[in-house]
């Protein structure tokens, strides 16, 4: 339908946590509504092979300290994203090293099947070594932000939410991440 699903779904997800403590089969779940955008969105940043250490890794982490979760909070999905993220900034140097090979070859490991893979790379394959070299480029709070929108598929209160910080601030960094990417693609600051 809409929003008005997506704000049950987000309850449900509450629920499910907090219900988790009594019964912990509940929270597979929560794993089965989360795990497969978290993997998107860490196999973007990492690559495959660390996307699954990275998604097994948060959900074992957010199993763990599930009492600590607050229900009324609502929404689950910031706070498993917040989790991948503390997880993927140790892995920085692989998230630099998938963003250069990205900008040598021009070929994303993430899309989906040998359709997606032909038309992304004759629509997009002159562009993909610059595009992947600006979020190489970024201050890595930039960074976090621009992937967490893009490739997270957040809203700017959950990126903000994830990163604990202001959604003011979350509009900042991902303006001036933008510029700089456009910029690396040559267009203006202004476009």
């Amino acid at each position: 339908m809409g929003p008005p699903d997506l704000l049950g779904e987000e309850r449900d997800d509450a629920l499910l946590v907090a219900r988790s403590l009594e019964d912990p089969g509940c929270f597979g779940e929560v794993f089965r509504r989360h795990a497969p955008p978290l993997h998107r969105y860490a196999a973007r940043r990492l690559g495959g092979d660390l996307a699954d250490d990275i998604v097994a890794e948060t959900f074992h982490t957010a199993f763990r300290v599930r009492a600590r979760y607050d229900p009324s909070r609502g929404e689950v999905r910031p706070w498993l994203w917040r989790i991948a993220t503390n997880l993927i900034r140790r892995h920085y140097r692989s998230e630099l090293r998938m963003l250069r090979a990205l900008t040598r070859t021009g070929v994303d490991p993430v899309l989906d099947g040998h359709a997606d893979r032909v038309a992304e790379r004759v629509s997009a394959e002159a562009e993909s070594p610059r595009l992947a070299a600006a979020p190489a480029a970024l201050r890595k709070g930039d960074r976090d932000v621009l992937l967490l929108t893009a490739w997270g598929e957040l809203s700017y209160q959950q990126v903000a939410d994830v990163l604990d910080i202001p959604v003011g601030t979350v509009r900042s960094r991902l303006n001036r991440a933008r510029t700089k990417v456009r910029q690396a693609l040559g267009g203006t600051a202004d476009a």
